[in-house]
């Protein structure tokens, strides 16, 4: 039992991470294999997508869910698999600063987020783009070494790799601003061989939509164009496309919080946003966008409200309803996804993982029994109003709490931190076991 505990044992760094952010009640964006449960079917939907994707084809889902129900956290797992699958994932928080749309540069806002946390599996943390260029340039050098027979510092390499990434970003002159990025792309390779770091960082800059304005960008680099409001997403599907020349499967845009486009007021700007919106969820479907993924989070009530919700606007909403035979048994194909509550059998591991993951990072025996966490979960269930209102960040919550409390006071009991008598309720006979079982079964987690 030693052994095990020990090959299951996370880093005190990661254990720290994680439990910090969940009590918090926000998502870690690493250790997230040690606390995850359920969501299998999710999952399986989302690696089939990956597979299409990293074929050429492209895919568009929505994740809905309550707060706290576990959108954000599936959305990170998902992350940490493409990552895996040696995709190029860029994420962002929509806020009344960042939309797909707006008047004030919120779209741009949008964009530049996204790449400011562009991310690959060696550089999960954000800020790989650079990366991504060096290592793809490198790697068209070798090839010309080892196509050509030269060595390394042979004169005729650097022309000779400079017309081999001509040719393999040819394919993107065909799309809308290739030749635009293409161009850009020429301009890094050319600095990275001179080695001028400066205007290195100036062409990020630029593929990151920093240059405010035309002027700036042609006084900085001599050229006339900028990634604006109106096109910027049009620039991540030439970086779709570009991820696959530099040796990668694709790219994932992953955008959470999708409840600040249900909160603005201004009904115009809100349309705008969905129209954005439609369109981008027309080009995945109909092969307009290639080796791309997105991913959307958002509340039932941002989708389904149909007055200021993503069903307001009739055209998605047409796309996106649930069919006649939507019921009991749910279609993991269809475009949304929306969460099941975690079972109670679920919540049962979930709350037996934080209990090693916090003995780990404090290393201590755990204390907590099997009836202890039996009790706490039919205490959080139990109360007033929790089969409308209790999600698993509360829970996750009030037991880290429970584990702190019980670590720094070592007779301090479960029973003694959430009443008397509440850890006795566990003996009761079997069959009140199965009811409890049924009553269970339809709450909302």
């Amino acid at each position: 039992m030693a052994e095990d505990r020990k090959n299951r044992k996370a880093p005190r760094r990661i254990a720290q991470v994680v439990l910090n952010s969940l009590k918090g009640g926000v998502v870690p964006r690493v250790g997230l294999p040690y606390v995850a449960v359920g969501r299998d079917k999710e999952i399986e939907a989302f690696l089939h997508d990956e597979e299409i994707i990293a074929e050429g084809g492209s895919a568009f889902r929505f994740i809905v869910g309550k707060y706290g129900s576990g959108k954000s956290f599936l959305l990170q797992t998902i992350r940490n698999y493409v990552l895996d699958k040696n995709f190029v994932v860029v994420d962002a928080d929509l806020t009344p600063e960042r939309r797909f749309q707006g008047t004030g540069g919120q779209g741009l806002a949008t964009y530049r987020e996204l790449l400011k946390n562009m991310s690959t599996r060696t550089k999960p943390e954000g800020g790989a783009l650079s990366l991504i260029l060096d290592k793809w340039i490198s790697g068209v050098q070798l090839d010309v070494i080892k196509d050509k027979g030269l060595s390394p510092d042979d004169p005729e390499l650097s022309g000779l790799t400079e017309k081999k990434i001509m040719e393999d970003i040819y394919s993107l002159n065909d799309m809308v601003h290739g030749f635009d990025f293409a161009k850009l792309i020429i301009f890094y390779y050319r600095a990275y061989v001179d080695g001028n770091d400066e205007l290195k960082l100036k062409l990020i800059k630029w593929f990151r939509g920093e240059y405010m304005t035309k002027t700036d960008a042609k006084r900085e680099l001599g050229i006339n164009i900028i990634i604006s409001d109106d096109d910027w997403y049009d620039y991540l599907k030439l970086f779709a496309l570009f991820m696959t020349k530099a040796g990668y499967s694709g790219l994932y845009i992953m955008i959470d919080e999708l409840v600040n486009i249900f909160k603005i007021t201004n009904s115009i700007t809100r349309q705008n946003n969905y129209e954005k919106m439609l369109a981008m969820y027309n080009d995945c479907l109909q092969g307009k966008a290639s080796h791309m993924g997105i991913i959307m989070c958002g509340t039932p009530e941002c989708m389904q409200d149909t007055r200021r919700g993503v069903y307001s606007y009739e055209a998605l909403r047409s796309r996106l309803s649930e069919g006649r035979f939507s019921g009991e048994y749910k279609d993991m194909l269809a475009p949304v996804i929306s969460l099941k509550p975690l079972s109670y059998e679920e919540m049962y591991i979930l709350i037996e993982k934080l209990s090693v993951l916090h003995s780990d990072l404090y290393d201590y025996q755990i204390r907590m029994s099997h009836e202890e966490m039996v009790g706490f979960l039919k205490f959080e269930f139990e109360r007033i109003g929790a089969e409308k209102l209790i999600t698993p960040r509360e829970v996750i919550r009030d037991y880290i709490e429970i584990l702190d409390i019980m670590y720094q006071e070592k007779d301090v009991t479960v029973s003694d931190i959430i009443g008397k008598g509440i850890i006795g309720m566990t003996a009761k006979a079997s069959d009140e076991e199965n009811d409890t079982e049924d009553e269970f079964a339809e709450f909302e987690i």
